[in-house]
């Protein structure tokens, strides 16, 4: 099947603060913004899913006087291609290892968030030696995003029944594209429990509009993405306990707001205390140091919502590093 390119969807796109080139890796085209002096330590932003490079704008501000920056799409978000059928952790991996080894060139520093945090942990576990310093797990929902986890509740006692009822109203390659219906349908085909725990996930949005549109960054996204994680295809050929298992650099994991439904055990947030707990256990496991920071007040996207806190927490932990 053909992947989709950023030409095939150019009305979809607004202008942003840095320029953005497209680098090939072979499968996709990989889209990309780089700011800062080449002399400065590199510094690599992925985004979590459903999330395109431009939410770490404010990020990028402050972090690009003391590093180089480069923040991506991965593929099926923003400019990126999309690859119908081959959304997978280990894929969204090795374009990863080709995007350092092709555009950056030296040893990198790695920061994802939310799903752009479980690609991290694989880089860490799995990108070729040399090529990371560190990395930091920004809420990775490390066990969370999988159907049977090793610690704790999978994914459908966390956000897979959302990412499935998106897939369904908006279809592979937005083919179907009911978004109005996906916010009607949601009161009644999501969990009771799910529901009303939706402001403390994400905060209320309202477009103003009569009849709801996505907002742009749903816009960007392939939702063919919600349909791999709801079904645990995401995860194919990737354990999380064994990929932790085998982290071969210092890593720096934040975990931001969180709770469990008493009656149902549902979370609502990216992972559980006792998750977490688990993956520094692995980590150290492994022989690396890991600094596990719990910041129960943030935001699942810290680096948008208060991209001071974000940068503050990240490079008062790189100065630590060799």
């Amino acid at each position: 099947m053909r992947s989709f390119e950023a030409a095939d969807r150019s009305d979809t796109f607004v202008p942003h603060a840095y320029p953005e080139p497209l680098v090939d890796l072979g499968e996709v085209r990989m889209n990309y913004v780089v700011e800062g002096d080449p002399q400065k330590p590199a510094l690599l932003l992925i985004p979590g899913n459903g999330d395109s490079w431009w939410t770490y704008e404010d990020a990028i501000s402050l972090l690009s006087p003391n590093f180089q920056v480069y923040a991506v799409d991965v593929r099926g978000h923003g400019r990126s291609s999309w690859t119908p059928g081959r959304y997978t952790i280990d894929n969204v991996g090795n374009d990863l290892v080709r995007f350092i080894d092709l555009v950056i060139g030296r040893p990198t520093l790695v920061a994802g968030n939310s799903a752009g945090g479980v690609f991290t942990a694989w880089l860490a576990a799995y990108a070729k030696p040399g090529q990371l310093r560190g990395v930091i797990l920004e809420d990775a929902p490390l066990f969370t995003a999988q159907a049977a986890p090793a610690f704790g509740p999978g994914s459908y006692l966390a956000i897979a029944p959302l990412l499935a009822a998106r897939h369904k109203w908006l279809g592979n390659q937005w083919s179907i594209g009911d978004y109005a219906g996906l916010m009607k349908a949601m009161p009644t085909e999501l969990p009771a429990d799910m529901v009303a725990g939706m402001s403390f996930m994400f905060g209320k949005r309202d477009t103003g509009d009569a009849v709801p549109r996505p907002p742009q960054n749903m816009g960007e996204y392939d939702p063919e993405w919600a349909g791999a994680w709801a079904d645990d295809s995401a995860n194919a050929g990737c354990d999380h306990a064994a990929m932790l298992a085998q982290v071969r650099v210092p890593v720096l994991f934040t975990h931001h707001g969180r709770q469990t439904d008493p009656d149902t055990g549902r979370l609502f947030g990216a992972i559980t205390d006792l998750q977490a707990q688990n993956v520094c256990h692995l980590i150290e496991s492994a022989g690396q140091p890991v600094t596990y920071v719990s910041l129960p007040d943030a935001a699942h996207s810290m680096h948008s919502a208060d991209a001071k806190r974000y940068v503050t927490t990240m490079t008062e932990w790189i100065d630590t590093l060799d």
